[in-house]
């Protein structure tokens, strides 16, 4: 099965911070890692330099290609510096946007 992952460090989130399920809103500094598992893309933060992983709202999300997995991690990384409560961006099946 086709894997692929990526973790971008020092994500300053944006005000308003990025909605996670186990945890609410996080806020500060934060590391986003992102997972594709051939089928699905799985998106998670933590607060730099600590340990607990938390999943962000949205996630996961179906991807059908690395590419896209990773075009979809860099979207995320762009919503969490925005900040309003960010929740992973949605794809179709195809990698695009809806």
């Amino acid at each position: 099965m086709a894997r692929a992952s990526w973790t971008t460090t020092g994500v300053f989130a944006g005000r308003g911070g990025v909605r996670t399920d186990e945890a609410g809103i996080v806020t500060g500094d934060l590391t986003l890692h992102t997972t594709w598992d051939g089928r699905l893309a799985h998106v998670a933060v933590q607060y730099s330099g600590t340990s607990a992983w938390f999943n962000v709202a949205g996630s996961p999300v179906p991807c059908s290609s690395a590419q896209a997995s990773r075009q979809l991690h860099q979207a995320a990384v762009e919503a969490v510096r925005v900040g309003g409560g960010a929740t992973v961006p949605r794809y179709d099946l195809y990698g695009a946007r809806r």
